[in-house]
């Protein structure tokens, strides 16, 4: 059996994967959760989307994740009665909360944001569309807000803005979050990303939301606030895991400071037990072109040698031309990136002691994996807890995660290195039981006879956070 993919794909699902054969394309091709993307599409297009994804599940016996990514208070100016202006260094720009969203020109445009002219200084730097314009901010009046254009260039309409070094106070929940965080409880999403999240605060609001409508998805909190890095432990706490979302993170700090902030951001999250995605731009060249850049090669191995749990595609997948291709070379970088000898080995949390039976187990089965040489790791599940803490540990040991539950299994899927199989129990007396665990390796693929074998479980089956049981094995 070829050696599984450690570091799972994260794919957006679009226009250009709503062809016939496409989203099953891109599962088969190793895309292990998909993100509906709230900020684009209706609920009736996400709703087919994941529903073609949990067909295709059922058919071939995998367990595909699904992500709902929350639009957030997506702060934008209006739009322009031509279809675009050209601004010139030193230009006279405004931004006006009154303006009509329709009636922008070469020297002023709404903004969808009413609170801006108290969100702002003069001095203050704004940013549109990614940075890509830069203004000064020279005036404040009640509704209008009277720039010098620093940085000029085309601009569109309809286009972000953002503050540099941050500090806008726009609520990090909208009335439209909440419709689809209720649409999200309604499709029983395995995870809920809300956008600009500030504060720990943020996400407990969140996590109501999802608990009030009967919900019990789990959290992924994007970090892509200069607030949210000042506030990134009480975030990482409070949440199931985190995105670097290195889109608005890099307009609001400076682009120079991403590197650092990535591997920052990955090492608390695995230190915390927590999931973590790299997102934004990955392989974005192949929106329009076969192949990826070197430099998107190099991006994507390094969020791997960092520990990233998964890396992600957006528009390379949603709009782009060659969806497949992206994949497919994603899963080629990121296998090639994991056989670095660094990858597989951890020196995490060896001076730690630990309160829970089941974190304990784990801990002992990755050392023993990582120094006896064991094919793999087969752990008994209820919750997922025993299989996410061994993910933290670096190693090229798989960890199988048996579950009888479908939402545990799907929700696995995002783990780095761990596996999701379907396991219905059947025996209760230990020799036979394990023998079934070892039954079921086989037909995977992951076992062979001679090999050596860790198994964790609980005694009793069935009781979430209770294995405490690790025993070794060589397959017969």
């Amino acid at each position: 059996m070829t050696q599984p993919r450690r570091t799972k794909i994260l794919a957006t699902l679009g226009p250009s994967t709503d062809q016939p054969g496409i989203t099953e394309a891109l599962i088969d091709a190793g895309v292990n959760t998909i993100r509906c993307n709230m900020s684009h599409g209706t609920h009736d297009e996400h709703r087919q989307r994941i529903e073609r994804v949990r067909a295709h599940n059922q058919s071939t016996n995998q367990a595909v994740g699904i992500l709902i990514d929350l639009q957030g208070p997506e702060i934008r100016t209006g739009e322009f009665q031509t279809d675009n202006i050209v601004l010139q260094d030193g230009d006279k720009f405004s931004l006006d909360t009154m303006l009509d969203d329709k009636m922008g020109t070469q020297d002023c445009v709404s903004v969808t944001y009413k609170d801006l002219p108290k969100d702002v200084q003069v001095g203050d730097f704004l940013l549109l569309d990614d940075g890509l314009i830069e203004l000064c901010v020279e005036s404040i009046g009640a509704t209008r807000i009277d720039c010098s254009v620093v940085i000029g260039g085309p601009l569109g309409g309809k286009k972000g803005l953002n503050k540099k070094g941050g500090g806008l106070t726009a609520e990090a929940l909208t009335e439209n979050d909440e419709r689809d965080i209720a649409f999200a409880v309604s499709q029983r999403a395995d995870y809920i990303a809300p956008s600009f999240v500030k504060t720990a605060a943020d996400v407990e609001h969140v996590r109501k939301l999802i608990a009030a409508g009967g919900g019990h998805s789990h959290i992924i909190a994007k970090i892509e606030t200069a607030l949210a890095i000042d506030n990134l432990d009480e975030i990482i706490a409070a949440a199931d895991g985190v995105m670097v979302a290195r889109g608005d993170l890099g307009v609001e700090r400076d682009d120079a400071d991403l590197p650092g902030l990535q591997k920052h951001i990955i090492k608390k999250a695995r230190r915390a037990d927590r999931v973590v995605i790299v997102a934004t731009q990955m392989m974005d060249s192949m929106i329009n072109s076969p192949v990826p850049t070197r430099a998107e090669v190099f991006d994507v191995a390094n969020a791997v040698l960092d520990g990233t749990d998964a890396v992600m595609l957006s528009g390379e997948t949603a709009a782009g031309l060659y969806p497949l291709k992206v994949v497919q070379n994603m899963d080629r970088v990121c296998r090639r990136a994991e056989r670095e000898h660094h990858v597989m080995r951890s020196q995490h949390r060896l001076g730690e002691t630990f309160e829970r039976f089941d974190e304990s187990i784990a801990m002992a089965a990755m050392y023993i994996a990582n120094h006896l040489r064991a094919k793999c790791i087969a752990t008994l599940t209820e919750s997922g807890s025993t299989a996410l803490y061994m993910s933290r540990i670096s190693s090229g040991v798989p960890i199988y995660a048996l579950s009888s539950h479908p939402d545990t299994r799907t929700r696995i899927s995002l783990y780095r290195g761990v596996y999701p199989i379907v396991h219905e129990p059947l025996a209760s007396e230990h020799s036979s039981f394990n023998q079934e665990v070892i039954k079921e390796l086989k037909e995977a693929g992951a076992v062979e006879n001679g090999d050596k074998l860790i198994i964790t479980k609980g005694d009793l089956t069935g009781e979430e956070g209770g294995t405490n049981a690790l025993k070794l094995i060589r397959v017969t």
